[in-house]
């Protein structure tokens, strides 16, 4: 595009000289002119084409909204301007002033006085030709009378009073008889041709102003002289007198000046188009060049610009990396430069962010990692008491969502009330300090200790709560302070029991026979009594005993439906139906035969225990593999657990029987504690009690 703009230029500017040059030459103009115009014509064609292909492509960027578009359209427009208003004004003023200055080359005036001037040197010459014409015709009736011979003799003599340049007798057919010049060196003087001749031989002769060979204008005479004889051939005598210099000169000045005023007046309407027609040129080839320059600058100028908004897009996109290339070194070079520097400096900051980043949020991987892999809850709070972050171990040992209560306050805890209230009450009572609080939770049936304490202000400030779920260290602190406890008791209680039944069946024994029959009955009651009770403390010591000091299992694989089948084998007259689903294929567990039997004989005694009184009684026994562990069901359709009982139901003394100890399910919870096993409680929806037993695989 440039190329084609800076060839179009120079060959708009020859052709404009061209056809300057051709207007100011009216010869030029009748030859070149005509394909000056059209060769002119054609580079403003060319021009206004190049010209609305730009514009086109203009149009087409600008709808697109291409970058720079615009600002090119602006540029445009200026140059535009620029260009339009100072050429239309001096077009205008240019031929306004053309138009009236040619008007004024025809003034009226101008035009007499060329006239007058032209006619006075013609009068002058005609007075000179006449003046010479008139001697001619002297000299001719002087020479009528006298013989060739005489005339030759006179003719110099007759050239000399006259004043004449040259004499010339020459006969009608172009002989010349005499000849007579000032100039001795000239030989002859000019001789007429046979048409002049024949012009002469008229009564008028022949009379006229020719050019002297670029020396001037000669006056020309010839008249006839008349013949005495009619056989004689006619005889001519020619005068030739020069016109002075002076006259000649001026009267030609004037001719000339005058012939060109008339050509001019005659062409003047076409001077008039031929100049404003190259004006109108000359306007057309400035303005299309002005305009496609603008194109090229504007293009130039915004360039830069659109590259540069192209690198600044690519910031935006988060891509540092773009360089953009500097062309020049300008403002627009300088910019560039910064622009370079500016995205290395981003460049820069950007991996060091990044880097701060991955830092961060591998610390923040590695923290969350520790808190989502913490058997321990971990609660957050901002400095108004709103949960910011709850980690796993606080949903596992709370049982719910803490995701849906993150943001809110602890007064919008509705599922979680007893343990808000106290982490509320105690961050208020404390007065910034760390504190440590157990809880018991009612519905989870678990015992929680909590510690608080407010974080420093400096990290954003606010609260941090680390409870525990210690319900089992609670169980095993209670069975290992009641298995001392029946440790001691069976130690001090055992002893002095033989001795009191031996004491007891000696007086009876020695009293029997000296007493009345009456006090015999009233001694062998009293007897008894203490030999039954002294028995039942037995059993209740050695129950203590076995708690105490129940041995540790001898693990080895067992088939746990083999063993429940050995144990169901005792129940051939059950009180209660016997509804038994063993899983088939049942994979071998690790246990203790002995006290796993004991487990399940206790389990059953206790489902038929839980059913007197009970309609149609049933006990269902279900075995069956779940996550990975071998699980036994013993259900009943009696009366449940009362929740009284439910959240100690494994500890010692705790019993719904009469005459039961309450060491049955604390012993069974020791077992499979024992063999790393658990052991859950439910009640039915409908009626009855279930205890659900998971042992693991053997390996």
């Amino acid at each position: 595009m440039t190329y084609v703009l800076v060839i179009s230029a120079a060959l708009g500017t020859i052709l404009l000289s061209l056809l300057a040059a051709a207007s100011a030459n009216t010869a030029l103009f009748a030859k070149h002119y005509p394909l000056l115009i059209a060769l002119n014509g054609a580079v403003a064609v060319a021009l206004l084409g190049l010209v609305i292909y730009q514009f086109a492509v203009l149009v087409r960027q600008r709808r697109a909204k291409v970058f720079g578009s615009l600002l090119t359209f602006r540029v445009l427009v200026m140059f535009a301007a620029v260009a339009i208003v100072p050429g239309a004004l001096v077009y205008t003023v240019s031929v306004q002033f053309l138009t009236k200055s040619i008007e004024s080359w025809f003034d009226v005036r101008v035009d007499k006085a060329l006239e007058g001037g032209l006619n006075l040197g013609r009068s002058a010459i005609d007075s000179l030709l006449l003046d010479l014409t008139n001697k001619a015709r002297a000299m001719a009736l002087e020479l009528v009378d006298m013989s060739d011979g005489q005339r030759l003799g006179s003719l110099n003599r007759l050239r000399e009073q006259s004043g004449a340049e040259d004499a010339l007798l020459i006969t009608a057919s172009g002989k010349v008889l005499a000849a007579a010049s000032r100039d001795l060196g000239k030989l002859l003087p000019p001789i007429p041709s046979q048409s002049l001749l024949r012009q002469a031989r008229g009564s008028r002769g022949y009379v006229a102003i020719e050019p002297d060979g670029g020396k001037g204008l000669m006056l020309r005479a010839i008249v006839a002289i008349n013949t005495l004889s009619l056989a004689d051939e006619p005889r001519l005598l020619q005068l030739m007198q020069p016109v002075p210099p002076g006259l000649a000169e001026t009267a030609e000045s004037v001719q000339s000046v005058y012939h060109a005023y008339k050509e001019l007046s005659l062409s003047r309407q076409g001077l008039k188009e031929i100049y404003i027609l190259t004006l109108t040129l000359t306007l057309l080839l400035t303005l299309f060049g002005a305009l496609a320059l603008a194109f090229l600058l504007s293009r130039r100028l915004s360039a830069p610009l659109a590259v540069l908004a192209e690198g600044t897009q690519t910031v935006a996109r988060g891509d540092f990396s773009a360089r953009v290339p500097v062309t020049s070194r300008d403002e627009l070079g300088i910019l560039t430069q910064s622009f370079n520097s500016m995205t290395g400096q981003l460049d820069e900051a950007r991996r060091a962010t990044e880097l701060s980043r991955a830092q961060l949020e591998t610390a923040k991987a590695y923290l969350e990692n520790i808190l989502s892999n913490l058997s321990a809850g971990v609660l957050v709070f901002d400095s108004a008491l709103r949960l910011d972050i709850a980690n796993r171990g606080a949903a596992e040992i709370l049982r719910g969502d803490l995701a849906e209560l993150r943001g809110q306050p602890l007064s919008a805890w509705p599922r979680f009330g007893a343990i808000a209230s106290l982490i509320a009450a105690s961050f208020r009572g404390s007065g910034g300090a760390t504190w440590q609080h157990q809880l018991e939770l009612a519905e989870t049936a678990s015992v929680l200790l909590l510690r608080g304490s407010p974080l420093p202000e400096a990290s954003g400030g606010g609260f941090v709560v680390v409870f525990d779920d210690i319900t089992q260290l609670v169980a095993a602190q209670r069975a290992t302070a009641w298995g001392e406890v029946a440790r001691r008791l069976a130690h001090e209680i055992k002893n002095p029991l033989t001795p009191i039944q031996l004491s007891a069946e000696q007086l009876q024994a020695k009293l029997a026979n000296t007493i009345s029959s009456r006090d015999a009955e009233i001694l062998d009651r009293a007897v008894g009594t203490i030999v039954a009770q002294v028995t039942a403390m037995k059993n209740m010591v050695d129950d203590f005993r076995e708690y105490a000091r129940t041995p540790a299992p001898q693990l080895k694989a067992l088939d746990l439906n083999a063993l429940i089948r050995d144990v169901l084998a005792l129940y051939e007259n059950p009180v209660a139906a016997l509804l038994v689903r063993l899983a088939p294929a049942l994979p071998m567990v690790s246990g203790d035969p002995t006290q796993l039997r004991q487990v399940i004989h206790n389990l059953l005694q206790n489902a038929q225990d839980a059913l007197s009184g009970i309609a149609d009684p049933r006990v269902e026994v279900t075995t069956e593999l779940h996550d990975g562990q071998v699980m036994l069901k013993i259900a009943d359709n009696g009366g449940g657990f009362p929740d009284s009982i439910m959240q100690r139901a494994f500890e010692p003394y705790v019993t719904t029987k009469p005459k039961g100890t309450g060491l049955g399910l604390a012993i069974v919870k020791k077992i499979i504690d024992e063999h790393h096993g658990s052991i859950a409680l439910e009640n039915h929806y409908n009626q009855g009690a279930a205890v659900r037993i998971s042992l693991p695989l053997a390996a």
